[in-house]
């Protein structure tokens, strides 16, 4: 099974960004600097947040878990409602056994516990959910997809069962679905999701996107692997131009090209082709943009496909931008080429290039190794 594609690393870095931001319920902006972080790094940096936040709680909160156990699950779920409120009663949650603490969440009114779910200790999740009747689940899911509560449900949605997950999904808006996607906590877990959804639901899902969700969506689409990839590439072809047009415009603008190429590489050619004609791959701003999205990443492989269909007129922009590139710059571009033996796709591009680009580029150290 392919693995989710390192371009989808962009967005998941911004992703676990907000979920450190929400953990210590601090603005995400001054955090951004996190997102230029290696990923396992910034997964550990969370799981470390977490420990330091539930695992140094007051004694307090034991003495009052202890009190729990003395009492009918009713009283507790009572005095969690009334004394505690759902802060604290999440807190105390966090330290008892967790069949226990379902026994008390099954007292609690539904409203009451979504509230709660957002100050749990993350690591607490599986147990209780697992312990959960599954109408109690699917009811207090559905209120945190009304509260518009993202990051809690991004917890727990890895840790629901397929039964369960059918039964919330009717209930839960396209946008609701692609903002849990984006700050899932178990993204192996979503290739699941999308097969639970089935293609209608999947596709109408996709086209939420246009509106102003393109980001969480390319996130999501770069966490599913092979088959489903492949498929969320086409349905997203398959957009109306103008829907698909503000794809790229958002790309452009937010610097995701390593997540998109990688998905516009899968396409066939006639969907390829269908990308290739929108109104912004004819700008020569954007193009150029593409051009050092590429030279910085390496995605030669992912680009040249697209850049063979576009119209004369932006394969010459895209020619005219490569030529223009720095002699180090060039020189990395071709030993790169030539590594992934990409030069019959190349070399149409090269014929387009002005006399001194092509001098250029034929002097290169790389380009003679090549030839040598």
């Amino acid at each position: 099974m392919a693995a989710p594609h390192a371009g989808a690393e962009v967005l998941q870095r911004r992703a676990e960004t907000e979920k450190i931001a929400a953990l210590l319920d601090a603005d995400p902006a001054p955090l951004a600097f996190l997102g230029t972080l290696p990923l396992a790094d910034l997964r550990r940096f969370r799981e470390q947040t977490v420990a330091a936040l539930f695992d140094r709680a007051p004694d307090m909160l034991d003495r009052i878990a202890a009190a729990t156990k003395l009492v009918p699950a009713g009283v507790a779920a009572a005095i969690s409602q009334k004394a505690l409120g759902p802060r604290l009663a999440a807190a105390v949650a966090g330290r008892l056994d967790p069949a226990r603490a379902a026994d008390i969440i099954e007292k609690l009114p539904v409203a009451f516990t979504a509230q709660a779910c957002a100050y749990l200790d993350p690591r607490r999740i599986p147990g209780i959910v697992d312990r959960l009747d599954e109408d109690l689940t699917v009811r207090i899911s559905v209120v945190l997809a009304e509260r518009g509560d993202h990051l809690t449900m991004g917890r727990f949605v890895g840790h629901i069962r397929d039964s369960a997950l059918s039964r919330i999904l009717p209930h839960v808006p396209d946008e609701t679905v692609l903002r849990t996607g984006y700050v899932v906590d178990r993204p192996e877990q979503l290739g699941r999701i999308v097969e639970l959804m089935g293609r209608e639901r999947l596709e109408s899902v996709i086209s939420s996107a246009a509106d102003g969700l393109w980001p969480e969506a390319l996130a999501v689409a770069g966490m599913v692997t092979g088959e489903q990839r492949a498929r969320i590439a086409s349905l997203t072809a398959a957009q109306p131009p103008e829907r698909l047009d503000s794809l790229v415009t958002v790309t452009a603008a937010q610097g995701l090209w390593e997540s998109l190429l990688p998905l516009v590489a899968l396409l066939p050619a006639q969907e390829l082709r269908a990308v290739a004609v929108l109104p912004s791959l004819q700008d020569a701003e954007v193009l150029a943009g593409v051009v050092r999205a590429v030279v910085a990443t390496g995605l030669w492989a992912e680009f040249l496909p697209l850049v063979q269909v576009l119209p004369d007129a932006s394969r010459k922009v895209v020619a005219d931008a490569a030529g223009a590139l720095d002699e180090p710059e060039l020189d990395a571009l071709a030993r790169e080429v030539d590594k992934q033996d990409l030069w019959d796709a190349v070399l149409p591009l090269i014929e387009l290039m002005s006399d001194e680009d092509k001098t250029r580029i034929f002097a290169l150290p790389a380009f003679q190794d090549v030839r040598g």
